[in-house]
């Protein structure tokens, strides 16, 4: 163990995305969207109908390991920054959070940011996946939501 776990606790990742900041939103906010473009290649799936609307309200998302995740909203702010905490179903959340904040730079750009923060994370099961989650994989993250959000809409 090092002496300071802190350094590299918060990862984040960020790109400009050739889409309004409303059309990124939308495939972040709804959970049903997020196995297209998690980067981690974590997520499996999750019943349609979630899409998230405010602070405090809960989805539910299967991993590719078949664990069912219950997400708690802890940050909302429609079109700009969304943020929850994992679970698992029934449990307190073990103290991990992933945020997504999107900043419009004209009516067709926006910049997105990414960021995993690992800074209350109590279950030391979890502190391996938890180093393993880099700045590469947010980035991989943002690369398939921006080839998504980029696409021509018929």
């Amino acid at each position: 163990m090092t002496s300071n776990p802190e350094p590299g606790r918060i990862v984040s990742a960020g790109r400009d995305i050739a889409a309004p900041a409303d059309d990124i939103f939308e495939l972040i906010a709804d959970p049903s969207q997020q196995p297209l473009w998690d980067g981690n290649d974590n997520l499996s799936e999750a019943p349609a109908g979630q899409r998230v609307r405010a602070a405090g309200e809960v989805f539910v998302m299967s991993t590719t390991s078949q664990n069912v995740r219950e997400n708690h909203v802890v940050e909302f702010v429609e079109g700009r920054r969304i943020a929850w905490r994992p679970a698992e179903p029934g449990q307190p959340a073990p103290g991990h959070l992933w945020r997504w904040e999107l900043e419009p730079i004209d009516s067709a750009h926006t910049r997105v940011t990414h960021t995993y923060d690992w800074t209350e994370l109590t279950d030391e099961k979890r502190v391996p996946r938890a180093r393993a989650t880099t700045a590469d994989k947010l980035k991989a993250s943002l690369d398939r939501l921006a080839a998504l959000a980029e696409q021509p809409v018929d």
